[in-house]
């Protein structure tokens, strides 16, 4: 090539780069595809939505069979007389409401007049009642319907938990998608998880198929530990079933114990069940409702060509 150059023609040598070795140094742009990928199976889903009704009605119905003495007691106490360990009451007063209140044995005494032992009705009229109405099945204090309800649910609730367990094992969902692996189980990762959880950082593409650690250690503490206890500790409220598995009342260390744990495990559930729907909510509840729903998650590949591993 020739160019003037202080008013002198001259000659510039130049070599232009061959076009395969410009493209080559360009980065590809990832290819991002969004696809349905299978995450629940029908079993799963099924028992899912049936575990959920089960929940709310032994929920309601339990906190109505609980209202007919508000207290727990620990081994073969629990007549009127003695001190209860957890207690929900109200004390009337000269002029105003009721108090409610919450103590717990002697020591704490909390005011939760309007929450708890001293409600409002739809007429706006105060009555000495541990829960409120909208929270109890029925909404009036029903002991015989509540006992009603609550053995329905209780059963289902057991034939559902029985299917789920028995599918699980033989299709291998319980030990595929709920044991965690050693590396899951270690420390690094558990405290990884833990911040990632903290900073609302969600799995993404193909890392979304799959439960993480604290996913998987919450759904095994729920449906090996807390379910179970609930099952078994309901057995032992009931007479007619201590009759024929008088071993019961022995493992618990007496009925009002088992009273006791089975209250503080059906709280341990409603606790799941908050932070389980509050995770759904954050992670997105169109997406996870759907995949619970027709059994596919919708993600976005990772990948340059757009494929899934």
């Amino acid at each position: 090539m020739r160019v003037f150059l202080h008013g002198r023609l001259v000659s510039i040598a130049c070599r232009a780069a061959p076009m395969t070795e410009s493209l080559a140094l360009a980065p590809a742009a990832p290819h991002r595809k969004t696809v349905f990928v299978p995450r629940h199976a029908l079993v799963t889903r099924l028992t899912h939505w049936l575990n959920a009704l089960c929940i709310f009605g032994l929920l309601m119905s339990g906190l109505n069979i609980f209202m007919a003495h508000p207290a727990l007691y620990w081994g073969q106490y629990g007549a009127d007389a003695d001190r209860p360990a957890f207690e929900i009451g109200a004390e009337s007063r000269e002029s105003g409401p009721p108090k409610g209140f919450v103590r717990f044995g002697e020591a704490t005494t909390l005011d939760t007049t309007g929450v708890l032992g001293a409600v409002r009705d739809d007429d706006g009229d105060w009555h000495q009642r541990a829960f409120p109405y909208w929270a109890t099945l029925p909404a009036s204090r029903d002991l015989s319907i509540a006992r009603r309800w609550h053995f329905f649910f209780a059963w289902l609730f057991v034939a559902n938990l029985a299917a789920y367990y028995a599918f699980g094992l033989i299709n291998g969902h319980l030990r595929r998608d709920l044991v965690p692996s050693p590396a899951q189980l270690r420390p690094s990762a558990l405290l990884s998880d833990v911040i990632h959880h903290l900073k609302l950082q969600f799995p993404q593409g193909e890392a979304a198929r799959h439960y993480n650690p604290l996913q998987k250690l919450a759904y095994l503490g729920v449906i090996g530990l807390l379910l179970p206890l609930v099952a078994l500790t309901g057995m032992t409220m009931s007479p007619g079933l201590d009759a024929i598995f008088p071993w019961l009342i022995d493992l618990f260390g007496g009925r009002q114990s088992a009273r006791t744990l089975h209250f503080i495990a059906a709280n341990l559930i409603v606790l799941f069940v908050l932070v389980h729907l509050a995770m759904v909510v954050l992670a997105g509840p169109i997406n996870e409702i759907r995949s619970m729903i027709t059994g596919k998650l919708k993600i976005v590949s990772q990948d340059p060509d757009g494929s899934l591993p």
